[in-house]
């Protein structure tokens, strides 16, 4: 998948110095906004493409997205403040930085801007209400369902964790979800991490390079982030080592290399629904006037392996097929909100 680009942060200063409130009547377009924290990574991608399929859906919206080229905080908020000048009618917001979004999201209330908080919790000491994010909790417990179907219940030997983002509170809740279930089913295994194995491509690799290398007894490496599996994979092909392999997330290597056998899982977070939802949301209470529900919007989770690998890429092939494929579950959990909302303060 081709890495899409948007909208640059260029002239950002200009644009909040001369872009006021617009207008944007019944029959206009709604003018919304879909702010996330990288271009070039698969789960954000996911994201947008949902937020231009539920633009889509809910007709006559104005969409745009911004992201940065690559995980940039104080540029992500620069891409958000011209967002909510620029697109009054709502803004979704997806970050991998939401201490930095504190400020910016008071901005947002006070110019009447609707913002819904998309995959990340909306930081404390902020009115946004309204959270949609699957539970990680539970990601991390599917992949490690899927890790303790590959060896014995008496199995011995190292587990080597590693975490894309350090303190991320996402990757975090993945971590303990992976780990309870590995401890409670496969006690004698020495888990072992977890280690920092970087966001970005090109650094996933190396530091994973580097873990495998100070652990090379170890009988699997899983990870929680994007990229882990396609690096694992990597290594496998590069060493001619086979271990066992998993993470989270479809990008299009990991699901190959789920096709190919040197990944047994992956836990996809299903990212695609959270743009969808958000933007279908905020485009309802815009023309309707309806409030937006208030908590944590769980859009759901998914195993990938070999038993569905071939229907999953086929999903994965490009926008028409993803919003085929979920747009069918994307009706069901509009029309009965109340299925799928608890307090944010639940969300795990």
């Amino acid at each position: 998948m081709r890495p899409h680009r948007y909208v640059a942060a260029l002239a950002v200063a200009g644009l909040l110095a001369g872009c006021g409130t617009a207008e944007s009547g019944s029959d206009g377009p709604l003018k919304m906004a879909f702010v996330y924290a990288t271009s070039t990574q698969n789960p954000f991608q996911e994201m947008a493409f949902g937020a231009k399929a539920g633009a889509a859906d809910a007709g006559n919206v104005d969409l745009a997205l911004s992201a940065p080229s690559s995980v940039d905080g104080p540029q992500e908020v620069s891409l958000f403040q011209s967002a909510i000048r620029n697109s009054p009618d709502g803004v979704a917001l997806e970050t991998l930085t939401p201490d930095l979004f504190v400020r910016p999201l008071n901005q947002a209330a006070d110019l009447k801007v609707p913002v819904v908080a998309v995959d990340t919790a909306p930081p404390a000491g902020t009115e946004v209400d309204l959270y949609i994010g699957n539970s990680n909790t539970e990601v991390g417990r599917l992949l490690g369902e899927e890790f303790v179907k590959q060896v014995p219940e008496d199995a011995t030997g190292e587990v080597v964790l590693g975490n894309a983002i350090p303190g991320l509170t996402l990757l975090q809740q993945r971590l303990d979800g992976m780990t309870s279930v590995i401890k409670e089913k496969r006690p004698n295994l020495t888990i072992s991490g977890p280690f920092d194995s970087g966001s970005e491509p090109t650094s996933n690799f190396t530091k994973w390079n580097d873990i495998v290398k100070a652990h090379p007894d170890a009988i699997a490496y899983l990870g929680v982030g994007a990229q882990d599996a396609v690096s694992l994979a990597l290594i496998q092909k590069n060493t001619g080592r086979k271990f066992l392999a998993g993470s989270c997330d479809p990008d299009v290597a990991a699901l190959q290399a789920v096709k190919d056998g040197y990944v047994f899982a992956l836990a996809s977070p299903e990212h695609w629904m959270k743009g969808y939802i958000a933007l279908r949301l905020l485009a309802d209470h815009k023309r309707t006037g309806k409030e937006l529900p208030k908590g944590w919007w769980n859009t759901g989770s998914l195993v990938v392996n070999a038993a569905n690998i071939d229907q999953i890429m086929e999903r994965q092939k490009d926008e028409a097929s993803r919003k085929a494929a979920f747009q069918a579950e994307g009706e069901k959990q509009l029309a009965d909100p109340s299925k799928h909302i608890k307090p944010i303060g639940e969300a795990n």
